[in-house]
């Protein structure tokens, strides 16, 4: 219910207004079988009329009983009329929820694309994208839907069967029993309904959400899919999941029909009772032929909302269960800041003093690393896979934390530095850049919205993608599809490194950024980076030795420790991991030579 609440604030208003227009709406539908009881009793017959004063100052303005009697038209258009009113209010009741629940249904949007932005990274190495996607769209819209019909539909049922008891008890109490004799029944078959659509409903979000990372793994790595000829797999794969979708689906279906096939009986045995025993009673005299044809009319009224129980009750097990998925991401913590959230002018002057780190407990990653880096200088990691290079740079980024040591950024400690300025002053190439499928210039301009063309084609040079780019057909406007498709690996490095580089950060980290380029464009890009990174602190991550050669100093790690520090010249003469790198890429470079000598 709380939650329910936060949900509504700002559109708590809208709400009141829309349950009044239906308590009028509701309302005037009952006068509609008084107008026909009167017509036949008072009218038609000589039953006495027990009506407000105003109204008997009407019916004598016209005529009196005898002029209504000849002119039974005027109850026809009052009938109409009081429908027409009835359907303007049921104009506003649907126009002021519809927008109420909108406004619901934009700020859960728009609060949860915030909140997954804000959510720390370790949460989005570990969350499924499709389960993401899911939970913002089919589960907002389901909670949406609720709140759009059910919500007042509520309100709804609430008037009619309060108005249909009191106007039935004030006719005949013992018939008003009649009427009511099956709806204790209704409500514990809804309620054994709810519990069992609930966890049945929840069973489904989640096989959906399993369903929509399958669509959205699959569409994402279709190159790969393609490339190893695993369509039959994939194929095979979604059909599985999408069975377990389809047979709990099914369930949900099942579930709902036994409940409409056991209401409906149960309204239709009602529905006759009230008819037998107003037979009955019409025909001892006990009550007019007017008020069993509005008891009759009541009936349908009242048992309407009650069997409606049940729809409201589907639909709010299913927005309860989407609401919890909801608010399972809305209950994350966001990415907080644990220091003092400094914000100083970054220079570029990084030590690391016995700095440890670990993913999981007692499995560390990083051990006791230490080194220090001067403003400006070029500092090349290598190591072997799952050596902890990359987790240096997330610390560096603080996209985690450290466990112990310290990291100090021009002397002060990085964990006193606010996580979002650090980010904005160290620009990162990953190995597998992301590009969005916009246009060449839009993906180098999105570190700088207010770039100018010069300074893209700048930082194209740089990047050496500038002549390629001008290849295409379209030049920097040509899209380059999701992710980058349209690219090769290379060219989308290339682009990503042009994105970074046409922001003026102290510090630039190359992540295996150079991977899929040949050795000819690496020494190009490298020679463009070392004429713009004077001032610029540059870390360089790479296998091949080419690429880390000519850096100021080069760190080796092994296991999560430091295994040497020095210069290319320093290393390649010390037994080690480096030495044998360099080694074996030498010796295949000579092969290659001599064979294509």
């Amino acid at each position: 219910m709380k939650k329910l609440l936060e949900l509504t604030k700002g559109s708590r208003l809208l709400y009141i207004l829309s349950i009044l227009a239906i308590g009028v709406a509701t309302y005037i539908s009952m006068l509609e079988p008084m107008v026909i009881k009167i017509t036949i009793d008072s009218i038609i017959g000589n039953e006495p009329m027990n009506l407000p004063s105003f109204l008997q100052d009407i019916i004598k303005a016209i005529g009196g009983r005898n002029a209504l009697r000849e002119k039974l038209w005027i109850c026809a258009i009052s009938l109409v009329l009081l429908t027409s009113l009835r359907g303007i209010f049921l104009y506003f009741k649907g126009k002021l929820s519809t927008l109420a629940s909108e406004n619901i249904a934009r700020k859960t949007r728009i609060k949860l694309y915030d909140h997954i932005q804000n959510l720390p990274y370790r949460y989005h190495v570990n969350a499924e994208s499709g389960d993401l996607i899911q939970r913002c769209t089919s589960d907002v819209e389901t909670v949406r839907k609720f709140f759009s019909i059910q919500m007042v539909e509520i309100g709804r049922a609430f008037f009619i069967v309060a108005l249909s008891i009191f106007i039935m008890a004030s006719l005949n109490v013992k018939m008003t029993i009649i009427a009511m004799v099956t709806v204790p029944i209704i409500f514990v078959a809804s309620y054994i309904f709810f519990n069992s659509v609930r966890h049945t409903f929840e069973n489904a979000d989640k096989q959906e959400g399993a369903l929509t990372s399958i669509l959205e793994q699959n569409l994402s790595g279709v190159r790969v899919v393609k490339a190893f000829g695993r369509e039959e797999f994939e194929i095979e794969k979604f059909e599985k999941e999408n069975a377990k979708y389809r047979d709990l689906s099914f369930k949900v279906s099942n579930v709902l029909a036994t409940y409409w096939a056991t209401s409906d009986f149960i309204c239709t045995v009602q529905i006759g009772l009230v008819l037998i025993f107003g037979i009955y009673y019409a025909v001892k005299g006990d009550i007019s032929l007017g008020t069993l044809v509005v008891f009759n009319t009541y009936e349908g009224m009242l048992l309407w909302p009650i069997r409606q129980l049940g729809r409201i009750l589907s639909d709010m097990g299913k927005m309860t269960v989407s609401l919890k998925r909801i608010t399972n991401i809305l209950d994350e913590e966001v990415e907080k800041e644990n220091g003092k959230a400094l914000k100083p002018d970054i220079k570029g002057e990084i030590s690391f003093e016995n700095v440890s780190f670990e993913y999981e407990k007692d499995a560390e990653v990083l051990k006791n690393i230490s080194f220090k880096v001067k403003k400006g200088a070029t500092v090349a990691i290598v190591g072997a896979t799952g050596s902890g290079k990359s987790s240096l740079v997330h610390l560096l980024l603080r996209l985690y934390d450290y466990k112990s040591g310290s990291i100090k950024i021009d002397g002060i400690e990085l964990s006193d530095i606010s996580r979002k300025w650090i980010r904005s002053k160290i620009g990162i190439v990953l190995q597998e850049p992301f590009l969005y499928s916009r246009t060449v210039k839009e993906n180098i301009k999105i570190s700088k919205l207010d770039a100018e063309d010069n300074e893209i084609i700048r930082a194209a040079s740089m990047a050496a993608v500038h002549k390629v780019i001008t290849s295409f057909d379209r030049g920097y406007d040509t899209i380059v599809g999701e992710k980058g498709v349209t690219l090769s690996g290379g060219q989308r490095q290339r682009v990503a490194i042009a994105r970074t580089l046409i922001n003026k950060f102290p510090i630039l980290v190359f992540d295996d950024s150079l991977s899929a380029v040949d050795a000819e464009t690496d020494k190009i890009i490298r020679g463009k980076l070392q004429e713009k990174s004077k001032d610029v602190t540059t870390f360089i991550i790479a296998h091949r030795i080419s690429t880390v050669k000519d850096a100021d100093e080069i760190i080796v790690l092994n296991h999560g420790k430091v295994e040497a520090i020095g210069k290319h010249d320093e290393l390649i003469n010390k037994d080690g991991i480096y030495k044998r790198i360099w080694d074996i890429q030498n010796s295949s470079e000579i092969n290659n030579e001599e064979k294509f000598a």
